[in-house]
This record gives C-alpha cells, sequence and structure tokens, in this order.
C-alpha cells in the first residue's frame, strides 16, 4: 500500500455564469497572486496538481484544502483521469470547520471501511476543558480530524491551525492531544497499526522551545520523515522562496513503524515553483518562476509493501 498527503493548496471548484473554473493553488498573500493574470493561470495550476498526484500513483491519497466533494469528484473525473492515472472509486470529503472550505479529503483504491469526521468534538467531549489552548463554545480542531479505516490499519488525517499570523502554539497542542486521545479511543494497545498524517503546520526546526505536537511525537509514534536525509525533511516553501519548514507529517504507531521498519518516505517536490531553490531536481515542464505550480507543499508518501 503506497499512501500520500499533500496540501493541494485552496482546491476549490466555483459555478459561475461563464461556467466552471477551478480556484488556483494561491493564497492571495502576494502582490501577484492577486491579479487578472493570476487568475489566468489557476486551471494551469490545478493540471500540474493533478500531474503530481498521477506521477505519484498513491493507493491511498490523503489530501488537505480542498473545498468540498464535489470538487474532490470533478478533480478526480477531469483533470487526473486526463493525467493518465488509474482511477480512485472510493473518495470522502466531510465539512469541517474552516470557514473558507478547506476541508479534507481522501481518495483510494481500496474499499474505504469507515471515514468519519471529528469536526464537531468539543474540549469537554475529549477530557481536555483544562487545556490552555481550549475556549469555550469552540471545537477542539481548527478543521477536522478525519479518521479512515481501511483493511487493518487506521488514518488520522489532520490539517492543524498554522503558525501565522500568531504562533497559535496552544491551539496546536490542543489538537495534537485531541489527536492522541481519539487514537487511545479508537486504537487501543501496542500491536495497533495507525498513522497521523496531514499538515500539522509544525515549524521544521524548534529552536530549543517545546513543540506544540510533542503529544504525538517521542516514545508515541514512529516520525517516518525523520527517517529521511535531514536536508530532504522540508516540504514547504514560502512564496518568495525565502522560508523552508516541514509542516507535513507521517508519524506511525510503533507497531507499525517496527513492522515497516526500512519505510522511508519520498517528497515529489517537481510541481514546485522556480523560485524554490533548494528543490535542484526536475520539475514539469510547465511550472513558472512563481505560478504555475502544484502548490507550495511538496507531496509526501511512503509505502507499505503488502499491507
Amino acid at each position: 500500500m503506497r499512501i500520500a498527503t499533500f496540501n493541494v493548496q485552496n482546491l476549490r471548484l466555483r459555478r459561475g455564469a461563464s461556467g466552471l473554473r477551478y480556484d488556483g493553488a494561491r493564497d492571495h498573500d502576494m502582490p501577484e497572486d492577486q491579479t487578472a493574470r493570476a487568475a489566468a493561470l489557476d486551471l494551469a495550476d490545478r493540471r500540474l496538481t493533478a500531474a503530481v498526484m498521477a506521477r505519484a500513483d498513491a493507493d491511498v491519497f490523503c489530501l488537505q484544502e480542498v473545498f468540498d466533494r464535489a470538487t474532490l469528484d470533478h478533480f478526480h473525473d477531469h483533470l487526473l483521469m486526463r493525467a493518465g492515472a488509474a482511477p480512485w472509486p472510493h473518495r470522502g470529503c466531510l465539512p469541517g470547520n474552516d470557514g473558507a472550505g478547506r476541508d479534507l479529503a481522501v481518495m483510494s483504491r481500496l474499499p474505504l471501511d469507515r471515514v468519519e469526521s471529528h469536526a464537531s468534538l468539543g474540549a469537554d467531549d475529549l477530557g481536555l476543558a483544562g487545556h490552555p489552548g481550549a475556549r469555550p463554545g469552540r471545537p477542539v480542531f481548527c478543521r477536522d480530524c478525519l479518521m479512515v479505516r481501511i483493511g487493518a490499519l487506521t488514518l488520522f488525517l489532520c490539517h492543524f491551525k498554522a503558525p501565522w499570523p500568531d504562533p497559535a502554539f496552544d491551539q496546536r497542542q490542543l489538537e495534537a492531544e485531541a489527536v492522541r486521545r481519539l487514537i487511545g479511543r479508537y486504537c487501543p494497545g501496542p500491536d495497533a497499526l495507525w498513522l497521523v498524517l496531514g499538515d500539522l503546520n509544525e515549524p521544521l526546526e524548534s529552536g530549543g522551545k517545546p513543540r506544540a505536537i510533542a503529544p504525538l511525537i517521542g516514545d508515541f509514534s514512529v516520525d517516518l520523515v525523520a527517517r529521511m536525509p535531514e536536508d530532504e525533511r522540508w516540504t514547504w516553501a514560502s512564496p518568495d522562496g525565502t522560508l523552508y519548514s516541514r509542516p507535513d507529517a507521517l508519524l506511525a504507531s510503533p507497531a507499525l513503524g517496527t513492522r515497516f521498519a526500512c519505510a522511508r518516505p519520498r517528497a515529489l517536490r517537481e510541481g514546485l515553483g522556480q523560485e524554490v531553490a533548494r528543490h535542484d531536481g526536475p520539475r514539469l515542464p510547465d511550472v513558472g518562476a512563481h505560478r504555475p505550480h502544484a502548490s507550495d507543499h511538496a507531496l509526501l508518501m511512503v509505502d507499505f509493501p503488502g499491507l
């Protein structure tokens, strides 16, 4: 089984008077991303998103920042299939807490035994009412924690609060603790096979400070990305190509990490813009200086042979 996580940066299908169109892989945080010319590159972005995913050829894709199920299905049917990929017939995208509609989604070639949202959970539901990040009446998860069961493996797909414009340390730590408690609820015991994956928005370096995702790391899990060479662990670059970080994670249960002791993730970066100078490998033919690009994140994937 090959599993991939990919933040596809604001994938949204819009319906207007002129027909259907996609939002591009842009956050409107760069002046050049807010012009008419920027909008003209939106479809090119999404073709590159599909091309990267087709190259990955994962059995299971766990995606962040998908607007809704209709967007997911249209992207699958009209862009992924045209990129030469085999279909992913089992799909899910459930509404989360992001007001902009950046939801979590899963696509699989294997049957999905269970897909469950936890967007409505409050701190009281998990015994976390006293946590510094908890707020009365506010859900625990900034977006969601999507639990997906595929055979013997349980996935916990996440997209934690971003550390900007404010650090949001307490919120991300609350989300990490909530995921840990969900794992305890659904996957108890030392033999459980589970994987936490997605965009945890954790900086690459902590500078010696406590880490917001501390509840999920250490002895609790096996950090599969740490098996990659140190200079290959980055998965995101800022729009101007000056800041690199590692928000994307693959945290395996001890049983899963032990069973697949040789499993080493790979990052596909050929869809990143030319401004991302740290990537000195090949790029897809249509990638531009800033855009078009597939996303501001690399796709991260890992193989579990025979699972």
